[in-house]
């Protein structure tokens, strides 16, 4: 068999059950095939027997043509950061729970054959920069795949701040938080807290207040390259924070803005060709009959 893939790096998260397991099966399967396999370096902890080559995630551009992640959503999210930037294409394979963007399961490792041999799709999945500025000084940027969430330090606490879209003032909040996600974030954190779903295919982003004050606080959905910030209170004395994607808190000061955007590079997120949107959302969400 002819690959359309030459060079693939395996990553996956340690401590996640089955990981190891399925990692061992993919790295027997592709060789088998005649696939230059590497292995990401902190995933190579968890492979340590093969003597594959080990690669940083900052040399993946050229080093490999495709990523297959094992594990959940969260390790997907993880590898999106990079391989967005370096225009790697991924593939998931399912080792979490919910799995909305690991589409293989790991007793289907045959359809990674289906990949190899070019039939799939490729979907092209936008993510949102924030970075967090006191004083016309950036603080820190990180970028989203699926959401931007404000939240406080301390729980008993509400946050004031205000949302500007594109310049104008849309609304001063006070609330436990917000939630900026994207289509592919709006099956995760937003929709927890009462958002939309957005087909992943919409060029939009929702707005989402959590557990606001006041009971006209309302989602909305705005373009996808809208220019939003969030400015917080200068007598906020809730040190409120952000997390992108789940990952580090950065501190947001009182006074301080949150700019956010879309991100300049896409993910390039592989599915096999009789992938459903809709079925995911039936099966993930227990949708009896679409409904």
């Amino acid at each position: 068999m002819k690959s359309v893939f030459k060079n693939i790096v395996l990553m996956g998260r340690q401590h996640t059950e089955g990981v190891a397991e399925t990692l061992n099966t993919l790295v027997s399967y592709l060789q088998e095939r005649n696939i230059n396999v590497l292995i990401e370096k902190e995933t190579a902890i968890i492979v340590p027997a093969h003597g594959l080559s080990v690669v940083s995630r900052e040399q993946l551009e050229n080093n490999c043509d495709l990523i297959i992640v094992v594990g959940g959503d969260g390790s997907l999210l993880s590898a999106a950061h990079f391989a967005a930037d370096q225009n790697v294409p991924v593939v998931g394979v399912n080792r979490g729970t919910l799995g909305f963007l690991t589409d293989i399961r790991p007793d289907e490792i045959d359809n990674i054959g289906k990949i190899l041999q070019g039939e799939y799709i490729e979907e092209g999945r936008f993510l949102l920069s924030a970075s967090v500025q006191h004083q016309d000084h950036i603080i820190a940027t990180k970028l989203a795949l699926n959401d931007m969430v404000l939240l406080p330090s301390e729980i008993n606490r509400m946050i004031e701040f205000t949302i500007y879209i594109n310049g104008q003032s849309v609304c001063t909040h006070r609330a436990d938080g917000m939630i900026a996600a994207t289509p592919t974030g709006s099956t995760a954190h937003a929709l927890s807290g009462g958002g939309p779903i957005l087909h992943p295919s919409l060029d939009a982003i929702v707005l989402l207040p959590m557990f606001p004050h006041t009971l006209s606080s309302r989602p909305i959905v705005v373009k996808g390259d809208s220019d939003i910030e969030i400015i917080m209170a200068e007598d906020c004395k809730a040190c409120p924070n952000i997390s992108c994607d789940g990952q580090e808190l950065i501190p947001v000061p009182s006074g301080g803005k949150i700019e956010i955007k879309k991100h300049t590079n896409e993910l390039r997120l592989i599915h096999l060709k009789d992938y459903n949107y809709y079925e995911t959302l039936r099966g993930k969400l227990h949708w009896v009959n679409g409904c």
